[in-house]
């Protein structure tokens, strides 16, 4: 009888589901922090593991995509302005 379960927090009989730190909650900004950190390859332990227990999978698959969709129409259209530009001699 020495536990001091607390109702609302996960104690016996509570349906409710863990209650979510509204610091570990994931943002549409924090998804897209986070994929940007992924393809430098640098990423905090503690965001990594906000964005696995409480992220959800399309969200960073979606932000993934347009991502590269972004960075790969960036290089065409570097290398297109700089085709344009350079001298032909």
């Amino acid at each position: 009888m020495g536990e001091n379960i607390k109702p609302g927090k996960n104690g016996p009989g509570d349906q409710s589901g863990p209650e979510q730190d509204p610091e570990q909650a994931v943002t549409l900004l924090s998804v897209i922090a986070s994929v940007f950190a992924s393809f430098f390859g640098v990423q905090k332990d503690k965001n990594r593991r906000r964005d696995f227990e409480s992220g959800k999978f399309w969200h960073f698959f979606a932000a993934g995509l347009l991502f590269v969709l972004v960075f790969l129409l960036a290089v065409w259209g570097a290398v297109k302005y700089m085709l344009a530009t350079t001298p032909t001699g």
